[in-house]
C-alpha cells in the first residue's frame, strides 16, 4: 500500500479534512486537519482514522500508523 492509496481512503472517509500521508514499507504518518476532529479526544480522533484503515491493517498492508490529528482551530 502506498501513501497516496491511504490518503485517498482517508479523504473519502473524512471529506472535510486536509490529509497528508508520508512513509512507506507498511509504516506511515497521517497528518489530518478538519472539523471532523473538533471536540474529540485524541483517542476518539485516532479511532476515526483506524475505522477507515482497519481492513488494511488487519490484512498486513499497513503495519504501523502514527497520527497527527487536529481540528481547524488547533494550529
Amino acid at each position: 500500500m502506498q501513501c497516496e492509496d491511504i490518503a485517498r481512503l482517508l479523504r473519502a472517509g473524512l471529506p472535510d479534512c486536509a490529509v497528508e500521508v508520508s512513509g512507506g514499507d507498511g509504516k506511515f504518518l497521517v497528518t489530518a486537519t478538519g472539523p471532523a476532529f473538533a471536540g474529540l479526544s485524541a483517542v476518539k480522533r485516532q479511532q476515526k482514522v483506524y475505522a477507515i484503515l482497519d481492513s488494511h491493517i488487519v490484512s498486513g498492508a499497513i503495519h504501523a500508523v502514527s497520527m497527527r490529528l487536529k481540528a481547524p482551530e488547533e494550529s
